[in-house]
């Protein structure tokens, strides 16, 4: 018959056949699991420092992205394509900001800057969301399908841009 107590303890169990008490198998003792702390210094210590001049994919794709997003959304508010954000037409200063911090990530990315590749990280993340707030109301199969191809790449660079973050060398603190 089972216990009645869900208290869990360490108790002998008893075989149902004899009723004596099991004893475990002689051998080594089980390994102790590492605690959190533990595996995230092993993980840092198995990082190493990106080389002068190395750029890994990531880097060099989230670059091209920055470029692009940045180069031409300007150009088009240039050359008079008339875009529509939330049913309004933007003004040429959030064009400006959006476009010279899209190429300013991209310039401090190509460098290897540790802002510039948390900002864009942010700016990703926030891009990503919110293409899964459009997937929620897209009134078209098109429509839907853009949406999760943009939030399926969007979320795959930043998960590998993340390893390639913790491998650049942040900047000593003034003082120092």
């Amino acid at each position: 018959m089972a216990q009645r107590s869900r208290k869990r303890g360490r108790r002998s169990r008893s075989s149902p056949a004899t009723g004596s008490a099991v004893e475990p198998a002689p051998g080594p003792a089980p390994a102790r699991r590492l605690t959190a702390d533990e595996r995230n210094a092993a993980v840092r210590a198995s990082l190493v420092p990106l080389a002068p001049g190395e750029r890994p994919w990531p880097v060099l794709v989230s670059v091209v992205v920055a470029s692009l997003l940045g180069g031409v959304n300007l150009v088009m508010y240039l050359l008079g394509t008339k875009l529509h954000v939330g049913g309004q037409q933007p003004h040429l200063p959030a064009i400006l900001v959006f476009s010279g911090l899209m190429l300013m990530c991209a310039i401090g990315m190509w460098r290897m800057r540790y802002w510039a590749l948390l900002g864009f990280q942010t700016l990703l993340a926030i891009g990503v969301l919110g293409f899964c707030l459009a997937l929620v109301k897209a009134s078209t199969i098109v429509g839907a399908l853009i949406c999760v191809v943009v939030i399926g790449a969007g979320g795959f660079l930043f998960y590998k841009l993340v390893r390639v973050l913790s491998r650049v060398q942040m900047p000593a603190p003034p003082g120092q």
